[in-house]
């Protein structure tokens, strides 16, 4: 455990040094991207644009500070000195600390140079009101509401759409951080609104603490009942049902949860491989390898553990009188749904460029139809538990050398469609391959069901046998 700390500390301290370097050179960096822009402008726009990511995911990674009270509650301490500690406990966190080590240098060396050090100051207490807000409101939130996935999605959705009205200039609320900033530079004392807005959710968190100070109303375990019956599901019969299983599975524990928003996180890969060069260019091969990571997200990065996430009771589903072939489908189904969700997000990156929609389309098929069988073949040779309760963060626990190889084909086999037709100048007939190959897979589910089905059933006991060490 201490050589555990240690490296975490290592990674920790890396990290801030990474954070801090980037904020030291953001000037430069923001100038070499941004070409002719103003500097100022964009970082106060980025901004306002990171701290509304920050709220998404500190609504899934943040935890409650509540089991470390636990052994204080029965003692003969007052409730201020414990909600006090718990307060102050909820600020030690990275979420907290990241900021400033970006944030800061640019602040203290542009900001302050070109409009003063009472601006500066300023914008300094600003930052940490943006960050002691977003800190203390999640914290709310979390105890008073619950931890939802599908906030989760709709937030990114939010987020990824307020991004593109910016890009093109429909609607720019960067500009409106901007002219929230030029108030500020004409009348500093105004940012103290922003101290008002932390300073009050800091005492509304304080009044819900101080009413329910007991550990079963302040965790998140012994929330409201929420509704998880999906009625749309319910005409799949015995396989909707199982599917509604693994939807539950995912929202209620911490390791698949957090792999499905890793796996939204891929979206991001668009704004790196999207780039005016490579569409004017019709560079496919490039964007391509974007698209199978975003549009597959929730297949590569969820499926590579599919049965082991169900290890803590796959004894029982042997056990029970469940059809493998609908349990085999209820993966399929499952897959269909995230997939195509994903997939619709990662569509928008099509206001960049129609061509854009055409890799999108190709790269959904391919993983619906290739993706989803080759992930289920990997998935029935891997014998490892996954305890659900814990975090992917430096958890390899499941992990083995089939999750690197399953990569191989789900990236090489595209290229090797496509890459012909690359070589003779026809790269969109590069892309209607691709898309039919996965079509053509995808038309032949009912025959990858019965394979899988047969090789699951030749390996369940060994399957049982690796999940019960």
């Amino acid at each position: 455990n201490i050589f555990a700390q240690i490296v975490i500390g290592f990674i920790a301290l890396y990290i801030l040094v990474m954070a801090f370097l980037a904020g030291f050179y953001m000037e430069k960096i923001i100038s070499e991207i941004f070409v002719g822009r103003n500097t100022i402008e964009i970082f106060i726009g980025f901004i306002f644009y990171y701290f509304l990511a920050d709220f998404l995911f500190r609504i899934q990674l943040q935890e409650l500070p509540t089991l470390s009270i636990v052994p204080y509650l029965h003692l003969n301490i007052s409730r201020k000195k414990i909600i006090s500690f718990l307060n102050i406990r909820g600020l030690f966190s990275v979420f907290n600390i990241a900021p400033l080590f970006i944030f800061l240098p640019f602040i203290s060396t542009k900001i302050g140079t070109t409009y003063g050090s009472l601006v500066m100051w300023m914008m300094i207490v600003i930052l940490v009101s943006l960050i002691v807000l977003n800190n203390y409101l999640v914290l709310y939130l979390k105890r008073k509401l619950f931890s939802n996935f599908f906030f989760l999605l709709i937030g990114v959705g939010v987020v990824a759409g307020l991004a593109a009205l910016d890009y093109f200039d429909i609607i720019s609320l960067s500009a409106l951080a901007n002219s929230v900033f030029q108030e500020i530079v004409k009348s500093p004392f105004v940012g103290f609104g922003f101290a008002l807005m932390a300073l009050a959710i800091f005492m509304i968190n304080t009044k819900y603490l101080r009413e329910n100070l007991y550990v079963e109303e302040i965790s998140t375990k012994a929330k409201n009942k929420t509704n998880t019956d999906y009625l749309f599901l319910n005409r799949f019969g015995k396989v909707g049902e199982l599917c509604v299983l693994e939807f539950k599975l995912v929202f209620r524990h911490k390791r698949p949860r957090s792999a499905m928003l890793i796996g939204i996180l891929f979206l991001l890969y668009g704004f790196v491989f999207y780039q005016p060069e490579n569409l004017d260019k019709d560079k496919f091969e490039i964007m391509i390898f974007a698209a199978i990571f975003m549009t597959g997200s929730s297949i590569i990065n969820y499926g590579q553990y599919m049965f082991a996430w169900q290890s803590s009771h796959f004894d029982g589903l042997l056990a029970n009188k469940i059809s493998y072939k609908d349990f085999i489908k209820a993966k399929f189904l499952f897959f269909t749904i995230t997939c195509t969700i994903i997939s619709l997000l990662a569509a928008l990156y099509s206001f960049m460029s129609w061509k854009i929609l055409l890799v999108t389309v190709a790269a959904y098929l391919f993983n619906m139809g290739f993706g989803a069988v080759i992930v289920l073949w990997f998935a029935t040779k891997n014998y490892k538990r996954v305890d659900l309760t814990k975090g992917t963060y430096l958890n390899w626990q499941g992990s083995s050398a089939l999750q690197f190889l399953m990569g191989i084909p789900l990236l090489l086999i595209p290229s090797a469609i496509y890459f012909p037709f690359e070589l003779m100048g026809n790269p969109y007939l590069g892309l209607l391959t691709l898309g039919l190959f996965g079509l053509v897979t995808l038309l032949m589910r009912n025959f990858w069901v019965n394979q899988l089905t047969k090789l699951f059933i030749k390996k369940r006991y060994k399957i049982a046998e690796g999940f019960r060490e």
